[in-house]
């Protein structure tokens, strides 16, 4: 374990800084859109519209940090549910699966509390709360069951996307669409979470934990079930790395096969 702390360390640190930074715009643009005295909110009246503007923010927001220097780095999974997606289909070590999880939780709280420090008092309005995803209005069940379907549906089209030879450079762009969808039509359901390491980023400043078991499981276990599923049609020898966006400079610290892309006597891609 110290290891690979002492090897690996930069890879950690730049998931939980990439989660955070992911949190620093979440609250921005929920700020801006959602907070009762933003000038915005006055004029968009529809929460329909709203959501589909912050959607559109944050889905560039993903495809930006995943396409980066540091993304193509770490890989850009910014999830625990995702990295332990990975390490079942082999791709990652189990103690970089560990740390890289830790990282994420963490990286989420210091996003969260950054945000605070420099947009001040509106993170913590009621209108606000955090950026936090808590069950909406029709229950938890029905959230879990969004949770669980919108995880699924997100690491399948990344596992054919990444291992299609013609997809794999469109993958952070498949990616931030779902986002885009997902805040827009789903977050009225359960928030839109994904991650557990994003919902905990709320969740401690808010001290808000409504609901937190739905966003501890029902991600997880939809994506361990999609790897699964992958693996189980197409093979694990045909998962290449679990990079979201694979760089020709940056070390990789995974068991990657990335390099058969490039020669289609190898490839193992589609």
């Amino acid at each position: 374990m110290t290891e690979a702390l002492l090897a690996h360390w930069p890879e950690y640190a730049i998931e939980g800084a990439l989660l955070g930074l992911f949190m620093v715009s979440a609250c921005l643009f929920v700020v801006l859109l959602e907070h009762v005295g933003s000038p915005l909110r006055r004029r968009l009246s529809s929460p329909l519209m709203r959501r589909a503007l912050i959607g559109l923010a944050m889905g560039v927001t993903a495809v930006l940090l995943i396409r980066s220097p540091w993304g193509r780095t770490s890989g850009a999974h910014m999830n625990p549910a995702v990295t332990l997606a990975f390490w079942t289909l082999g791709k990652v070590e189990g103690v970089d699966a560990f740390f890289y999880v830790m990282s994420q939780c963490l990286g989420g709280i210091g996003g969260v509390l950054l945000s605070r420090l420099v947009l001040g008092r509106g993170v913590a309005h009621p209108s606000v709360h955090f950026a936090a995803t808590v069950p909406g209005d029709r229950g938890p069940l029905l959230a879990w069951l969004a949770e669980f379907g919108i995880s699924f549906l997100m690491l399948t089209v990344v596992l054919i996307a990444s291992n299609t030879r013609s997809l794999a450079a469109y993958t952070p762009f498949f990616a931030g669409a779902l986002l885009v969808l997902y805040i827009t039509f789903e977050a009225p359901l359960s928030g839109m979470s994904l991650n557990p390491a994003r919902t905990l980023g709320s969740a401690v400043p808010a001290r808000d934990f409504r609901g937190f078991w739905i966003y501890c499981t029902a991600p997880v276990l939809a994506m361990l079930i999609s790897a699964a599923g992958f693996a189980a049609i197409a093979g694990k020898e045909h998962v290449l790395c679990a990079k979201l966006c694979h760089g020709s400079k940056e070390r990789c610290i995974f068991h990657c096969r990335f390099h058969e892309a490039r020669n289609p006597a190898e490839t193992s891609l589609r």
